[in-house]
């Protein structure tokens, strides 16, 4: 293939998405209580921002369907997911108040926990900041647990795995 090289306009924000699509994301699902109950949204863009204090960060997109139920959040968690989770993160990207599919718990902060995720950091909101199109959200992590397994991973529009190394 041959290399494009161009300058990012609105005009050819398809051409910015597919070079973005080359970096090679894990998938995550944050999820928060509302006063209409749970809800849910499949995200990549997670990132960790600082070990002291424990904070990270997501973007959320000012056109999602969930923007309102995730821009004044104060508590939610952020769950890395497994490999074969790869239908659940499906399904909270189509729709975020069904939970009939997963096997979750609320906390003692009524976040909701999904089960046998490889990782989650439960958060509590410590900046908000808008970006474009986006707003970042950045939690400071009040519990954070892990364990082994394939991750699931995006990139150019598909999901695959990645085996931890033994």
């Amino acid at each position: 293939m041959t290399d494009r090289t161009f300058t990012p306009t609105p005009d050819n924000s398809t051409a910015f998405r597919e070079a973005l699509g080359c970096f090679g994301t894990g998938v995550t699902v944050v999820t928060t209580e509302t006063a209409l109950g749970p809800r849910a949204i499949t995200v990549n863009s997670f990132s960790s921002v600082s070990l002291t204090p424990p904070l990270v960060l997501w973007c959320l997109a000012k056109d999602s369907n969930r923007f309102d139920a995730f821009k004044d959040c104060d508590h939610y968690s952020i769950h890395v997911m497994a490999e074969e989770q790869q239908e659940q993160a499906l399904k909270f990207a189509r729709a975020g108040a069904d939970f009939s599919h997963a096997n979750w718990a609320a906390d003692h902060r009524g976040r909701p926990r999904l089960a046998d995720c490889l990782a989650r950091f439960d958060c509590q909101l410590h900046a908000r900041h808008e970006a474009g199109d986006h707003l970042i959200i950045v939690g400071e992590v009040e519990q954070a647990m892990y364990r082994t397994g394939k991750g699931l991973i995006f990139k150019r529009g598909q999901f695959g795995g990645f085996a931890d190394l033994l």
